[in-house]
């Protein structure tokens, strides 16, 4: 299957746009599209031709590691070209979710307000402090953030995210945005055929697009999701609603739930710990200790550790912490795992670090099976730090 005849899966709560909206978020994606396949690839010939000589010429070595490479690549014409559209196409990404939610808005709340024999509960809790880190900045540039509210009872920002997740990822995180939830899955149950969890945490869950997975796989079991804003949650539960999804949503900080000590057997987060500050990197995993069941799991979903790479993909993999509003991603991928892990009471000898494939068959075909600035789905292959306790 073409990822230009993949389009995102319709539900009850998904905002429906008028033509011209379609036809402006389909112009967004196939600029992105276009960005990724035919003017990404010019940076590396500009670095190989231009950009190192010149860097070994006034320094004598090659570069060592990614300052080193962006003292030069970043003054490369072919580089701030690519740069400057793939951040444009971010904004107009953001733009073009933005149009039809602004719409739809009191339709939108309303369909989310009015659920009637809700299989999960919702959760809300305006004592919850959405943290410093999300304020600060608008992650990924949604205007803003996660968290801001517009009205009584809002979903516009989960709306937003929703629909802008699929342009993002150009569709290569399937029909539902599901990828990494069904990815981590398939792994699961190719770890311990057969296993059957009686509680599961997702956390940091947004809308819940990697939620649903674990709904799908084990049905009988207890599955909660939990974010700090409340405009995501309520719409990731009307979402899982639409969907027939049994999944209690909360309103809560990673950090510090109110769940009870070891009752869950298993933990996940998916492109989570990358929008945290490292201290609050050091507080969730400790906080998956305490939540653990003896003998359960916690995995994380992200995009590799910077450690191994050359100092040119380093550099073009950092992209997002200086030009997408990621403050955080650069030093995400530089902890020590082995560290993060034994800090928070695991034995370090059970830590989990691997690259998982894609679920989706898409993904062997079609993806690059190279991780590019902006484009965090299109290695067609997942890490994931995890460990049991």
């Amino acid at each position: 299957m073409s990822m230009s005849q993949v389009e995102q899966e319709a539900h009850g709560a998904l905002p429906t746009p008028t033509h011209d909206e379609l036809a402006r978020q389909q112009f967004v994606r196939t600029l992105k599209e276009h960005i990724i396949s035919d003017i990404f690839p010019g940076n590396r010939v500009a670095y190989d031709r231009r950009v190192k000589p010149a860097f070994e010429k006034s320094h004598g070595a090659a570069p060592q590691d990614m300052r080193d490479v962006a003292e030069v690549m970043n003054d490369d014409p072919h580089f701030k070209m690519f740069s400057a559209l793939l951040r444009t196409s971010q904004e107009m990404m953001w733009s073009s979710a933005q149009l039809p939610v602004q719409r739809m808005l009191p339709e939108l709340i309303k369909t989310a307000s009015s659920i009637e024999a809700p299989l999960g509960k919702l959760t809300l809790d305006p004592s919850v402090a959405v943290p410093r880190y999300h304020q600060a900045v608008d992650i990924h540039c949604q205007p803003g953030g996660y968290h801001t509210e517009y009205m009584a009872d809002d979903v516009a920002q989960g709306a937003i995210y929703d629909r802008a997740v699929y342009i993002y990822a150009m569709g290569q995180l399937g029909r539902d945005n599901a990828d990494m939830g069904h990815s981590l899955v398939a792994w699961l149950e190719s770890k311990s055929p057969g296993m059957s969890p009686l509680r599961i945490l997702d956390m940091g869950c947004s809308v819940g697009h990697s939620t649903l997975p674990y709904n799908k796989a084990w049905p009988d079991a207890e599955l909660h999701a939990i974010d700090v804003a409340a405009p995501m949650l309520r719409y990731a539960h009307a979402r899982a609603e639409a969907k027939g999804a049994k999944v209690h949503f909360s309103q809560q900080n990673a950090e510090k739930t109110n769940f009870e000590d070891s009752s869950f057997d298993i933990i996940v987060s998916h492109i989570l710990l990358h929008e945290t500050s490292e201290k609050a990197i050091h507080n969730i995993i400790a906080e998956c200790h305490r939540l653990l069941k003896p003998g359960g799991i916690m995995l994380h979903a992200e995009t590799p550790p910077y450690e191994g790479m050359e100092p040119f993909d380093v550099f073009l993999f950092d992209w997002d912490t200086v030009n997408n509003n990621e403050p955080f991603w650069r030093r995400s991928h530089q902890i020590d795992l082995r560290k993060l892990s034994a800090d928070a009471g695991f034995n370090p000898d059970n830590n989990i670090t691997e690259m998982v494939p894609s679920a989706y068959q898409i993904a062997a075909a079609e993806r690059t099976n190279t991780f590019q600035g902006g484009d965090f789905g299109g290695g067609g292959v997942w890490f994931i730090y995890g460990c049991r306790k």
